[in-house]
Formats: structure tokens, C-alpha cells, sequence
């Protein structure tokens, strides 16, 4: 055997155990971006971000008839659990990949107490919102004054901007048992109704936000790990 090659192969065998592991993962690695695993159907377990054709389609109305069937109730339980799953304060159902006019809404006091400030509290007039689903709503301007606020969108992963919404409006719509009623909303929660309405309209807050003003809060940590980092969720603020 040559004996420059027996210095080498005494070497890989010492570190056997580290070369098989650093060698296998490396293959898992590559394998890993050659098999993909298949686009799940709608309604997704994942918010759908901002170039699927979906945010860009009108919902269709739900048949009032149709609300207590499986396929619809199966859609809401998605929605919560979406919703939970990425601590929304809103979800619209395109953003789950159905252009159904469907859309959930809730803060609790504790994800108020955890994700807010006093100051912020007292600033953008925020209060708890009963967890409700709001099924073909239609919305009026009761206030026409105009409040600009910070404000982002889970399918538009990982920016904010400020968007310009109406003080107060009127709700009207059905909820998941098929009753109807109505709300009138002011502060945050008239703010959440408008997000969630243009979602249903195929609209995004980057369509009316001031352009200047957008800008990925996560700036610095991309900075401090050299632009090693996923952008997470941001919640809806």
C-alpha cells in the first residue's frame, strides 16, 4: 500500500463516527431538496402569503342554506385553528385558500396583556373582542375620520407599514350557526373588521398603506445573524 495513503486512511478511521454523521447529513441535505412534498389542498393548514392567485379573488357569498352543512362547518374549524395555531386577531378564508366570504376575529385580555403595552393599549384605544364568525358580512362606515396606525397582515410575512382605516363601522352578517346579527365597532376592532373585509375583496393594506412607512421589524436580528434567520409571523398590529 502507498504509504502516503496509510496516514489518511488511520485519520478517517479516528474520526469514522464524525465523517459517516457529517457525510450522511449532508446527503440528507441534498436529497432533501430534490423530493418535495406535495402542495397540500384547500382549505390549508398554513396561511397562503401574498402572490397565491387566491388573495386576489373575490369571495363568493355562502348560500345561507349551506352554512351548517360539513364542507363550510369543516372550513370554520380550520379557520380557528389556524388562527390559534398563529395567534391571528383576524383570518379570512382566502387566506386559507377558500374565496368563501368567511372571516374570524378575537383578542383575548391575555394575548391583549402579552402582545401590547399600556401605552400602546391606551394609544390605539385596544379591548378584548369576543372570539366570533362572521359569514357574508356586510360592512358600513359609521365614522368617515380617518386613523393611521402600524399594521400587518400574516400573509405578508414578516412587514408592517401604516395604513390609514375608518374610526367606527357597522357589522352585519351571519354567524357559524347560521343566526344573524349585527355590531357596531370602533377603535381596533373597526380596524380588524376592515382588514378582514378587504381580504374578502381581494384587497391587501399594502394597496392603501403609505408605501414610505413599510418596513420589516425583524431588520436588526437579520443584521445581528447575518441574514441567516426566517422571518416569522408577525400578529396582526
Amino acid at each position: 500500500m502507498n504509504m502516503r495513503i496509510k496516514p489518511l486512511i488511520a485519520l478517517i478511521n479516528q474520526q469514522s463516527t464524525t465523517v459517516r454523521h457529517f457525510s450522511y447529513k449532508n446527503i440528507l441535505t441534498w436529497y432533501s431538496g430534490l423530493v418535495r412534498p406535495k402542495p397540500t389542498k384547500p382549505p390549508h393548514k398554513h396561511i397562503i402569503q401574498v402572490g397565491d392567485p387566491c388573495l386576489r379573488a373575490i369571495s363568493k357569498p355562502v348560500p345561507t342554506k349551506d352554512i351548517e352543512t360539513e364542507e363550510v362547518q369543516k372550513l370554520i374549524a380550520y379557520l380557528k385553528h389556524v388562527c390559534r395555531k398563529y395567534d391571528c386577531y383576524g383570518l379570512s378564508a382566502p387566506q386559507v385558500g377558500v374565496p368563501l366570504r368567511i372571516f374570524i376575529m378575537g383578542l383575548t385580555q391575555k394575548a391583549l396583556d402579552k402582545h401590547f403595552t399600556k401605552k400602546e393599549i391606551a394609544a390605539k384605544a385596544l379591548k378584548a373582542i369576543e372570539p366570533l364568525v362572521v359569514i357574508n358580512p356586510e360592512m358600513k362606515v359609521t365614522d368617515y375620520t380617518k386613523v393611521v396606525l402600524e399594521e400587518s397582515c400574516e400573509s405578508v410575512k414578516g412587514f408592517c407599514a401604516d395604513v390609514p382605516r375608518y374610526m367606527s363601522v357597522e357589522l352585519k352578517g351571519y354567524d357559524e350557526d347560521g343566526h344573524t346579527f349585527s355590531m357596531n365597532a370602533s377603535g381596533f376592532t373597526a380596524r380588524i373588521i376592515q382588514h378582514e373585509m378587504d381580504h374578502l375583496d381581494a384587497k391587501l393594506y399594502t394597496d392603501i398603506m403609505d408605501k414610505k412607512t413599510l418596513y420589516c421589524p425583524h431588520w436588526q436580528v437579520v443584521n445581528e445573524r447575518c441574514g441567516k434567520v426566517e422571518l416569522p409571523y408577525g400578529p396582526f398590529k
